[in-house]
């Protein structure tokens, strides 16, 4: 079914959106039953199917609207004023170890909770993570190759193999910081992430 774009319906799939990131990023996408969903957003159960088609579409606009506050947050980063580029990757790193963490994310680490979970779930949502997450790399590779011409870095390899590794370290850290419950292989990843980029510790 069609919505009318109004703004009084953007702005309801917008809260639905932004509550159920919050749940979802402490809880994973299966746990949730749209009714919790709908109920802390205040919007009657009915109501769900008017905004989205079904749950893997809320999936998909979810991921979407995470994605995109993402990059624009590393974008911003990456254009941090009076910093070598090398400068702008660490403090990205850093703050993926505060926002990241196996505290509660408040949804800020959905591609990590959800990555591993519904992959294999939805076909929709594997795509979206797909799109978000190189996205992701695409602009550390970006960051890297400026590094790289700037001198405030370098690497051994192509930037974008650099970046995409590093991109897969720290997801593999995310996931190792919520099953040893301490910021160990953040910190592990941080030294692997300055060696590669030949910084001083």
């Amino acid at each position: 079914m069609e919505t009318i774009n109004t703004p009084e319906t953007a702005d309801v799939r917008e809260k639905i959106i932004a509550i159920g990131q919050s749940i979802i990023g402490a809880k994973g996408f299966a746990a949730v039953g749209l009714s919790e969903i709908l109920a802390a957003a205040g919007v009657p159960k009915g109501s769900f199917y008017y905004y989205f088609a079904s749950k893997d579409a809320f999936g998909v606009a979810l991921l979407e609207n995470y994605f995109e506050d993402y990059l624009a947050e590393l974008d911003k980063t990456l254009s941090l004023p009076g910093m070598t580029m090398a400068a702008r990757l660490m403090q990205y790193w850093q703050i993926w170890r505060e926002t990241q963490s196996f505290f509660d994310c408040q949804g800020k680490c959905l591609a990590v909770k959800l990555g591993a979970e519904v992959a294999d779930m939805s076909e929709p949502m594997r795509a979206a993570l797909n799109r978000g997450t190189a996205g992701v790399v695409a602009r550390l590779a970006r960051a890297i190759e400026a590094g790289v011409a700037e001198g405030s870095l370098t690497v051994d390899a192509e930037p974008r193999v650099v970046a995409q590794s590093l991109y897969q370290l720290w997801l593999g850290a995310s996931v190792m910081v919520k099953i040893v419950r301490n910021l160990q292989p953040f910190e592990v990843a941080l030294e692997t992430t300055r060696r590669t980029l030949h910084l001083p510790v």
